[in-house]
Protein backbone atom coordinates (compact mmCIF):
# COMPACT_ATOMS: atom_id res chain seq x y z
CA UNK A 1 0.00 0.00 0.00
CA UNK A 2 1.81 3.30 -0.97
CA UNK A 3 1.62 5.79 1.64
CA UNK A 4 0.53 9.53 1.34
CA UNK A 5 3.11 11.94 1.40
CA UNK A 6 2.09 14.66 4.16
CA UNK A 7 1.32 18.31 2.91
CA UNK A 8 4.25 20.66 2.66
CA UNK A 9 4.02 23.34 5.79
CA UNK A 10 3.87 26.76 5.40
CA UNK A 11 7.79 26.90 5.02
CA UNK A 12 8.10 25.07 2.66
CA UNK A 13 5.32 26.86 0.10
CA UNK A 14 6.35 30.13 0.43
CA UNK A 15 8.76 32.14 -1.80
CA UNK A 16 9.97 35.02 -1.70
CA UNK A 17 11.00 37.23 -4.52
CA UNK A 18 13.52 40.49 -4.72
CA UNK A 19 12.85 42.36 -8.34
CA UNK A 20 15.58 43.63 -10.05
CA UNK A 21 17.24 45.00 -6.36
CA UNK A 22 20.12 47.71 -6.36
CA UNK A 23 22.09 47.05 -3.44
CA UNK A 24 23.79 43.42 -2.48
CA UNK A 25 23.35 44.09 1.05
CA UNK A 26 19.72 43.99 0.96
CA UNK A 27 19.45 41.00 -0.59
CA UNK A 28 22.07 39.04 2.17
CA UNK A 29 19.46 41.30 4.90
CA UNK A 30 16.60 39.46 3.23
CA UNK A 31 18.16 36.26 3.82
CA UNK A 32 19.07 36.81 6.72
CA UNK A 33 15.35 37.76 7.76
CA UNK A 34 14.19 34.65 5.92
CA UNK A 35 16.11 32.52 7.71
CA UNK A 36 15.36 33.75 11.05
CA UNK A 37 11.74 32.77 10.78
CA UNK A 38 12.26 29.21 8.69
CA UNK A 39 11.87 30.22 5.09
CA UNK A 40 14.46 29.64 2.55
CA UNK A 41 13.04 29.85 -0.84
CA UNK A 42 15.07 33.16 -2.59
CA UNK A 43 14.48 34.00 -5.69
CA UNK A 44 16.12 37.27 -7.68
CA UNK A 45 14.83 38.52 -10.98
CA UNK A 46 17.59 40.17 -12.80
CA UNK A 47 19.41 42.18 -9.95
CA UNK A 48 21.00 44.89 -11.17
CA UNK A 49 24.87 43.53 -10.60
CA UNK A 50 26.53 40.33 -11.20
CA UNK A 51 27.40 37.74 -8.64
CA UNK A 52 24.31 39.01 -6.37
CA UNK A 53 24.70 35.97 -4.11
CA UNK A 54 28.42 35.90 -3.66
CA UNK A 55 28.82 39.46 -3.82
CA UNK A 56 30.93 40.65 -0.18
CA UNK A 57 28.19 43.31 0.99
CA UNK A 58 25.36 40.13 0.62
CA UNK A 59 27.71 38.19 2.56
CA UNK A 60 28.17 39.95 5.15
CA UNK A 61 24.74 41.36 5.67
CA UNK A 62 23.21 37.69 5.57
CA UNK A 63 25.06 37.12 8.67
CA UNK A 64 25.08 33.88 8.99
CA UNK A 65 22.48 32.96 6.43
CA UNK A 66 24.73 31.58 3.50
CA UNK A 67 22.93 28.66 2.95
CA UNK A 68 19.60 31.07 1.79
CA UNK A 69 22.09 32.71 -0.40
CA UNK A 70 24.02 29.49 -1.63
CA UNK A 71 20.65 27.91 -2.64
CA UNK A 72 18.93 31.07 -3.88
CA UNK A 73 18.08 31.46 -7.76
CA UNK A 74 18.92 34.37 -10.15
CA UNK A 75 15.98 34.09 -13.05
CA UNK A 76 15.85 36.47 -15.96
CA UNK A 77 12.18 36.66 -16.11
CA UNK A 78 9.27 36.52 -13.66
CA UNK A 79 7.66 33.75 -15.49
CA UNK A 80 11.02 32.20 -14.16
CA UNK A 81 10.53 33.14 -10.68
CA UNK A 82 7.12 31.98 -10.52
CA UNK A 83 7.31 28.07 -11.64
CA UNK A 84 5.46 26.51 -9.13
CA UNK A 85 3.79 29.76 -7.50
CA UNK A 86 -0.22 29.08 -7.49
CA UNK A 87 -0.94 32.38 -5.38
CA UNK A 88 1.23 35.76 -5.97
CA UNK A 89 1.73 38.79 -3.64
CA UNK A 90 2.81 41.78 -4.67
CA UNK A 91 4.18 43.46 -1.71
CA UNK A 92 4.21 47.73 -1.78
CA UNK A 93 3.16 50.79 -0.01
CA UNK A 94 2.17 52.60 -3.05
CA UNK A 95 -1.38 51.77 -3.49
CA UNK A 96 -2.79 51.87 -7.62
CA UNK A 97 -5.84 52.84 -9.55
CA UNK A 98 -6.16 49.01 -10.94
CA UNK A 99 -5.35 47.26 -8.01
CA UNK A 100 -5.98 43.46 -6.70
CA UNK A 101 -7.57 42.90 -3.33
CA UNK A 102 -5.56 44.88 -0.82
CA UNK A 103 -4.43 43.17 2.56
CA UNK A 104 -2.45 43.17 5.45
CA UNK A 105 0.58 41.17 6.28
CA UNK A 106 -1.24 39.08 9.24
CA UNK A 107 -4.14 38.26 6.41
CA UNK A 108 -1.82 37.08 3.74
CA UNK A 109 -0.20 35.01 6.03
CA UNK A 110 -3.69 33.58 7.09
CA UNK A 111 -4.36 32.71 3.79
CA UNK A 112 -0.96 31.30 3.31
CA UNK A 113 -1.27 28.54 6.48
CA UNK A 114 -5.44 28.34 5.69
CA UNK A 115 -4.60 27.08 1.99
CA UNK A 116 -2.70 23.64 2.19
CA UNK A 117 -2.42 23.87 -1.56
CA UNK A 118 -1.23 27.23 -1.94
CA UNK A 119 2.48 27.71 -2.93
CA UNK A 120 2.76 31.88 -2.38
CA UNK A 121 4.60 34.37 -3.71
CA UNK A 122 6.04 37.73 -1.96
CA UNK A 123 7.13 39.86 -4.72
CA UNK A 124 9.22 42.99 -3.63
CA UNK A 125 10.36 45.52 -6.16
CA UNK A 126 13.58 47.73 -6.28
CA UNK A 127 14.76 50.19 -3.77
CA UNK A 128 13.76 53.21 -5.01
CA UNK A 129 11.26 52.48 -7.42
CA UNK A 130 9.48 49.20 -6.07
CA UNK A 131 7.34 47.09 -8.61
CA UNK A 132 5.82 48.27 -12.09
CA UNK A 133 2.16 48.14 -12.52
CA UNK A 134 2.63 45.18 -15.42
CA UNK A 135 3.93 43.12 -12.12
CA UNK A 136 1.49 44.31 -9.50
CA UNK A 137 -1.72 44.40 -11.50
CA UNK A 138 -1.41 40.37 -12.24
CA UNK A 139 -0.95 39.58 -8.49
CA UNK A 140 -4.14 37.92 -6.62
CA UNK A 141 -3.45 40.22 -3.69
CA UNK A 142 -1.20 43.42 -2.95
CA UNK A 143 0.11 43.36 0.38
CA UNK A 144 0.46 46.95 2.31
CA UNK A 145 2.01 46.83 5.55
CA UNK A 146 -0.14 49.31 7.97
CA UNK A 147 2.70 51.81 8.95
CA UNK A 148 2.70 54.72 10.39
CA UNK A 149 0.65 57.39 7.98
CA UNK A 150 3.02 60.29 8.99
CA UNK A 151 6.73 58.29 8.47
CA UNK A 152 5.78 55.50 6.49
CA UNK A 153 9.30 54.24 4.96
CA UNK A 154 10.32 50.98 5.40
CA UNK A 155 13.19 49.35 3.50
CA UNK A 156 13.11 45.91 1.60
CA UNK A 157 15.37 44.12 4.51
CA UNK A 158 12.34 45.46 6.72
CA UNK A 159 9.17 45.01 5.07
CA UNK A 160 10.11 41.05 4.31
CA UNK A 161 11.10 40.93 7.87
CA UNK A 162 7.38 41.87 8.61
CA UNK A 163 6.19 39.39 6.06
CA UNK A 164 8.12 36.26 7.29
CA UNK A 165 7.41 37.01 10.83
CA UNK A 166 3.25 37.17 10.18
CA UNK A 167 3.70 34.07 8.33
CA UNK A 168 5.73 32.26 11.05
CA UNK A 169 3.62 33.21 13.69
CA UNK A 170 0.51 31.55 11.26
CA UNK A 171 2.03 28.92 10.48
CA UNK A 172 2.48 28.13 14.64
CA UNK A 173 -0.88 29.08 15.66
CA UNK A 174 0.16 31.05 18.57
CA UNK A 175 2.04 28.18 19.85
CA UNK A 176 5.38 29.01 22.07
CA UNK A 177 8.32 26.98 22.15
CA UNK A 178 9.13 25.67 25.95
CA UNK A 179 11.87 28.05 26.82
CA UNK A 180 14.96 26.73 28.59
CA UNK A 181 15.85 30.08 30.03
CA UNK A 182 14.61 30.57 33.41
CA UNK A 183 13.43 27.80 36.21
CA UNK A 184 10.42 26.18 35.49
CA UNK A 185 9.05 24.87 38.70
CA UNK A 186 6.30 22.36 39.68
CA UNK A 187 3.10 24.47 40.50
CA UNK A 188 1.51 24.71 43.48
CA UNK A 189 -1.77 22.84 43.97
CA UNK A 190 -4.77 24.19 45.21
CA UNK A 191 -4.68 22.43 48.42
CA UNK A 192 -0.59 24.16 49.37
CA UNK A 193 -1.81 27.37 48.14
CA UNK A 194 -4.96 27.21 50.62
CA UNK A 195 -2.81 25.63 53.36
CA UNK A 196 -0.22 28.84 53.15
CA UNK A 197 -2.87 31.29 53.16
CA UNK A 198 -3.70 30.18 56.31
CA UNK A 199 -0.44 30.36 57.90
CA UNK A 200 0.56 33.39 56.43
CA UNK A 201 -2.83 34.68 57.68
CA UNK A 202 -2.34 33.14 61.33
CA UNK A 203 1.34 35.14 60.84
CA UNK A 204 -0.16 38.32 59.89
CA UNK A 205 -2.43 38.35 62.93
CA UNK A 206 0.43 37.39 65.54
CA UNK A 207 2.53 40.31 64.62
CA UNK A 208 -0.25 42.37 64.92
CA UNK A 209 -0.55 43.22 61.08
CA UNK A 210 -3.98 41.80 60.52
CA UNK A 211 -6.74 42.58 62.98
CA UNK A 212 -8.92 39.53 62.97
CA UNK A 213 -11.85 40.92 64.85
CA UNK A 214 -11.72 43.23 61.96
CA UNK A 215 -9.99 42.04 58.80
CA UNK A 216 -11.26 44.38 56.14
CA UNK A 217 -10.38 42.88 52.63
CA UNK A 218 -6.04 42.29 53.33
CA UNK A 219 -6.89 38.35 52.90
CA UNK A 220 -8.82 38.90 49.48
CA UNK A 221 -6.47 41.21 48.12
CA UNK A 222 -2.84 39.28 48.83
CA UNK A 223 -4.55 35.91 47.43
CA UNK A 224 -5.48 38.04 44.59
CA UNK A 225 -2.14 39.00 44.22
CA UNK A 226 -0.89 35.40 44.77
CA UNK A 227 -3.30 34.23 42.05
CA UNK A 228 -1.90 36.66 39.51
CA UNK A 229 1.45 35.08 40.11
CA UNK A 230 0.93 31.58 39.42
CA UNK A 231 2.64 30.02 42.57
CA UNK A 232 5.26 27.04 42.43
CA UNK A 233 5.28 24.50 45.19
CA UNK A 234 8.72 25.56 45.90
CA UNK A 235 7.33 29.30 46.18
CA UNK A 236 4.57 28.48 49.06
CA UNK A 237 7.61 26.54 50.82
CA UNK A 238 9.35 30.30 50.98
CA UNK A 239 6.26 31.92 51.68
CA UNK A 240 5.30 29.41 54.70
CA UNK A 241 9.25 29.56 55.79
CA UNK A 242 9.11 33.30 55.74
CA UNK A 243 5.57 33.51 57.98
CA UNK A 244 7.19 31.02 60.19
CA UNK A 245 10.02 33.41 60.79
CA UNK A 246 7.64 36.22 61.27
CA UNK A 247 6.34 34.60 64.26
CA UNK A 248 9.30 32.38 66.14
CA UNK A 249 10.40 35.03 68.00
CA UNK A 250 7.34 35.67 69.32
CA UNK A 251 7.07 31.72 70.62
CA UNK A 252 10.99 31.70 71.89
Amino acid sequence: MKQTESAPSAFQRLRVILVETSRPGNIGSVARAMKTMGFSDLVLVNPRFEGACEHEEAVAFASGALDILQSARVVHSMAEALEGINFTAAVSARLREFSPPVVTPREFAGQLVAGADLHAALIFGNERFGLPNEIVEPCNVLVNIPANPDYSSLNLAQAAQVLVYECRMAALDGQRADSPVGFHGEAASAAAVEGMYVHLEQALVEIGFLDANNPRKLMPRLKRMFARAGLEAEEVNILRGIARQMTRGRKD
